[in-house]
């Protein structure tokens, strides 16, 4: 077991950094090896990795990334290079994946540093975000964090249980709303 490793072991600042990430957060070894993941990055592999027993196991998807970062240093060796991937899964989740060298002084040789984002999460946080930037309604908040999502209007009121005409005076409103906040920035 190597320091890194070691260090993991005992809760830290920067263990608590790294759980507080929103993305999800993996460190590998050149070879594959965990050498430490947050909850988020552990959620992610363990859907990309449904039905396989090893919970430590770096789901193809992911790894594919990483070995295109390993298999390529030779070319930028003293370059900070950054692999980025994109996943969408059969059950619509999407994921983007960047993966690069974290070169630290605890061990020899670098690791692979993989950030997972969960893309609609991240949509239905800017949404929220917005929501609340431009002074929604909780019904209009509902309708935004949908249409973000890129709901149709159809689909919107269908969820909501309300016409594709009433969707569309939400989105009037909203996008008043949305206006205003914008030309006030501006002044």
């Amino acid at each position: 077991m190597n320091t890194l490793t070691t260090n993991f072991k005992q809760p830290s600042l920067f263990q608590a950094v790294l759980e507080g990430f929103i993305d999800g957060i993996l460190i590998l070894t050149d070879q594959g090896e965990w050498v430490h993941a947050n909850d988020c990055a552990r959620r992610i592999c363990h859907q990309l990795t449904t039905g396989v027993a090893q919970s430590d196991r770096v789901p193809q998807e992911i790894w594919h990334a990483c070995k295109c970062l390993i298999d390529n240093l030779h070319l930028h060796p003293n370059e900070s290079v950054t692999i980025e991937d994109e996943i969408t899964t059969s059950k619509s989740a999407s994921y983007r994946v960047r993966a690069q060298w974290l070169n630290l002084d605890t061990i020899q040789r670098p690791c692979v540093l993989v950030t997972l984002e969960d893309r609609i999460q991240s949509v239905q946080n800017a949404a929220i975000a917005e929501g609340q930037k431009y002074g929604l309604t909780p019904r209009e908040a509902d309708v935004w964090l949908r249409y973000r999502a890129n709901y149709s209007y159809k689909n919107i009121g269908l969820e909501l249980h309300i016409t594709p005409n009433t969707v569309k005076k939400h989105m009037k409103n909203i996008y008043a709303k949305r206006q205003q906040v914008l030309e006030s920035e501006r002044a």
